[in-house]
């Protein structure tokens, strides 16, 4: 499609002489028309109060899997193609991102451009500082970002979780445990994963700090064994952090964990330990279990529930997404509604024209007990 714009004869042509009739000098393509976080942003119009903390998960698609030709006729068919491009939905992450008037924001698949060149200084506008973990390898990885008049930054504590396993004394013991399953061994030393930590001082309140972790879990079906194995070391670095380096200050884990409420990661998070017969241990087949005992010490919640998906594509909808949080120390105040049915499935699924990931953000507003 190509525009012919004709300009108003009047003032104008008096001015700047007779009107020209000027072609555009590429497509035109529909606008997202009404978006699946405006009603969302009724509820986020202002900064919660001092006393609270608003909190958002969101894995944003990485470009780099968003625009490959198997994205644009596999996984994504239903997704106009123009909606698929990274400066399409950039405009639309930070027009969603900027209307939460978020405290707390951690992304998973980040592209190290969008973070640098869009998202950091259309954030930094809006009074968040932005904090990024590539992954080893990988053109993304995650990103923290905080309210500047809130927090203030103490301290950073990113891992690749298998490097982590393979040098830090602390997993000492799960690594002797491992090396007896060399398959699922190295299948967890493989992967490119990474855990974000920040520990957070209140500018409001300096004796109230957080430390905020971050994640994006391995994503095959049959991985709930080494999503386990990851989970096990997530929660020792986060209890090395929380518990040694900074005694008993309160957790926020955000990510996408690629687990529903079912999975043995799941259960292991939010109850505290995992028994050694589960079945996510056989997730992989026989040959592949790696049976082991495992706990954390943390009473972790759900913030914002089980809701019925977070990924909404052709072939799945689930929910994989979640802000668990310390609830010994926090509580939630509201947990922002998601999108409805209706709104998500206008386009058939996610992304499309008028949302701009596969995943949907979570938002939930914390205070301190």
């Amino acid at each position: 499609l190509r525009l012919k714009l004709r300009c108003t004869p009047g003032d104008g042509e008096r001015r700047y002489g007779p009107a020209r009739e000027v072609e555009s000098s590429g497509p035109v393509e529909a606008g997202p028309g009404s978006c699946t976080f405006d009603g969302r942003h009724l509820y986020t119009q202002r900064v919660c109060g001092p006393g609270s903390v608003r909190a958002v998960s969101y894995n944003i698609l990485a470009d780099a899997y968003a625009q490959t030709e198997f994205s644009r006729t596999v996984l994504y068919p239903y997704c106009a193609p123009y909606a698929l491009e990274i400066d399409y939905r950039q405009n639309l992450l930070k027009k969603e991102l900027a209307g939460y008037s978020a405290d707390l924001i951690c992304l998973q698949e980040v592209d190290k451009s969008v973070f640098a060149d869009s998202l950091t200084p259309a954030l930094d506008a809006f009074g968040l500082e932005g904090l990024f973990r590539i992954k080893e390898k990988q053109h993304e990885g995650l990103a923290t970002f905080y309210r500047r008049n809130k927090f203030r930054l103490l301290s950073q504590h990113d891992i690749a979780f298998s490097q982590a396993l393979l040098s830090e004394p602390l997993h000492g013991e799960l690594c002797q445990q491992l090396a007896r399953y060399p398959l699922v061994q190295e299948k967890v030393l493989q992967r490119s994963s990474v855990l974000q930590v920040s520990v957070l001082q209140s500018t409001i309140d300096p004796s109230r700090k957080l430390c905020v972790a971050n994640t994006h879990l391995y994503w095959h079906p049959k991985g709930g064994n080494i999503r386990l194995i990851q989970i096990a070391v997530a929660m020792s670095h986060i209890k090395h952090v929380a518990c040694d380096l900074y005694p008993s200050i309160p957790v926020i884990f955000c990510g996408d964990f690629n687990s529903t409420p079912s999975s043995g990661a799941y259960n292991f998070i939010s109850s505290g330990g995992i028994a050694e017969d589960h079945e996510d241990w056989i997730s992989n087949g026989e040959e592949e279990r790696c049976s082991m005992s495992l706990s954390h010490p943390f009473k972790l919640l759900s913030a914002c529930g089980e809701p019925a998906y977070t990924n909404y594509v052709g072939g799945f909808h689930g929910c994989l997404d979640y802000i668990f949080i310390d609830r010994n120390a926090l509580e939630v105040e509201q947990v922002i509604p998601l999108p409805s049915h209706e709104e998500i499935a206008t386009h058939q699924a996610l992304p499309s024209v008028s949302h701009p990931s596969d995943h949907i953000a979570l938002i939930c507003d914390l205070k301190w007990k």
